[in-house]
């Protein structure tokens, strides 16, 4: 459905989600600072994000940091739960619900209004429902576009309601901080703010080509449309998936191949298990790779076959990181490494052969690969079986359930990684 005049547009996303959960199944909880996880923190609450805590911190730096923060287990089936019951109240006042996480959708109220009332009083009733009838605590941003409802229900936190009307654009963006836009992390924020841009209106008065010099001509376009609150984009009621994907933050690790194996091993095993849960095979295989600096570059490599299988789908992403090593022999240390695949296929029935010649190959890039051993296909759906039955951790490769640093839970990543 595509944006209609006027704001309309509601973006709605829960607040410290995990930790909500666990304050609301845990009176005791609620008002103290507590973080899910222990190792790692997961999430945080409000009350531990006042003192510096937030997720993917170190847990021995969080308690530094606040002394009387408590960590709990997480309850991942019943943040599935509340998820879906909360996505359950959002349709009762449209059917143009855009599900994009576990605990955030866009919503285009613009043919609800003659039932409910204005676009801001259906977000009051939205904010009233999911506190009386659930219990847990929501931010709601209304505007023109999605991208800008987005900005707003930030701005709401916590547990709060930021209305945008037609007109009024300009004059609530542009005294924001950029690393509010869609996108902008630390490594870009750092960037902006070294060039003298710290707020979304210096942004959309700098110019474009100084932007993209700055940012690289994709993110410095992208981020202009932002600026300028420029976002077509429709409200999206089923979303297929385009790619399967997942990363693993590494700190400042030394590259090795038990590195590449474990870590490449893991990521594949996740993303592979994925796309055969739906049916999916695909084609087009990227990674990732984030050296200590922040820098980040992107390999890909399109096979002839669609794949699904962990072990195929791991030594192709061996091959393209290594791809991306040898282009950069001074980089030493990764800080991240993500894969990738898209140009997605369902198909009952894979070809187990993978064909990549040395045609498209770039100077450089080692030869390609020409054989791979298989395992057979109902290796891995022996195993999907016997995860479904007796839980992931039953089985799987030794280079996977080995690994070292193995601190994240994999109900938390099967939460948090969504397909795109």
């Amino acid at each position: 459905m595509a944006p209609a005049a006027g704001a309309t547009i509601l973006h709605a996303d829960l607040d410290a989600f995990y930790a909500s959960v666990e304050q609301l199944l845990d009176p005791s909880l609620r008002g103290k600072p507590i973080a899910v996880g222990g190792g790692v923190v997961l999430a945080a609450s409000y009350e531990a994000k006042a003192f510096g805590v937030h997720g993917a911190m170190n847990g021995r730096r969080a308690r530094q940091l606040c002394p009387q923060l408590i960590f709990v287990d997480g309850h991942f089936s019943e943040y599935t739960k509340f998820g879906d019951a909360v996505m359950a109240v959002l349709g009762d006042f449209t059917p143009w619900v855009e599900r994009v996480s576990i605990d955030e959708a866009f919503l285009d109220v613009s043919g609800s209004t003659h039932l409910f009332g204005t676009p801001a009083e259906i977000a009051q009733q939205i904010r009233a429902r999911v506190r009386d009838e659930i219990g847990l605590p929501i931010s709601v941003g209304v505007a023109t576009t999605k991208h800008l409802a987005k900005v707003a229900s930030q701005v709401a936190k916590p547990d709060g309601l930021v209305v945008v009307q037609p007109g009024e654009e300009r004059a609530f963006l542009d005294p924001l901080p950029v690393q509010l836009l869609w996108g902008i992390g630390p490594a870009t924020t750092r960037k902006l703010s070294e060039a003298g841009i710290h707020t979304i209106g210096e942004l959309h008065a700098a110019e474009p080509e100084r932007v993209q010099r700055l940012l690289g001509t994709a993110v410095g376009e992208k981020l202009g449309f932002l600026a300028a609150n420029e976002d077509p984009r429709a409200i999206e009621t089923s979303r297929r998936a385009k790619s399967v994907g997942a990363q693993s933050a590494l700190g400042r690790r030394v590259v090795t191949e038990q590195l590449l194996q474990e870590t490449l091993g893991f990521l594949a095993d996740r993303v592979a298990t994925r796309l055969r849960a739906g049916g999916h095979a695909g084609r087009t295989v990227t990674v990732r790779v984030r050296f200590r600096d922040l820098r980040a570059i992107t390999r890909s490599r399109t096979v002839d076959e669609a794949i699904s299988s962990t072990s195929t789908l791991r030594t192709v992403c061996v091959e393209l990181v290594k791809t991306a090593l040898a282009d950069n022999p001074r980089e030493r240390e990764v800080s991240l490494l993500a894969i990738s695949v898209s140009n997605l296929a369902n198909e009952s029935e894979l070809q187990l052969a993978l064909g990549l010649g040395d045609d498209d190959r770039n100077e450089g890039e080692p030869p390609a690969i020409d054989r791979i051993e298989h395992p057979p296909r109902a290796l891995d759906e022996a195993m999907d079986r016997a995860r479904a039955r007796f839980g992931r951790d039953a089985v799987g490769f030794a280079t996977v359930v080995f690994r070292d640093g193995a601190g994240v839970p994999d109900a938390f990543r099967e939460l948090a990684e969504k397909d795109r």
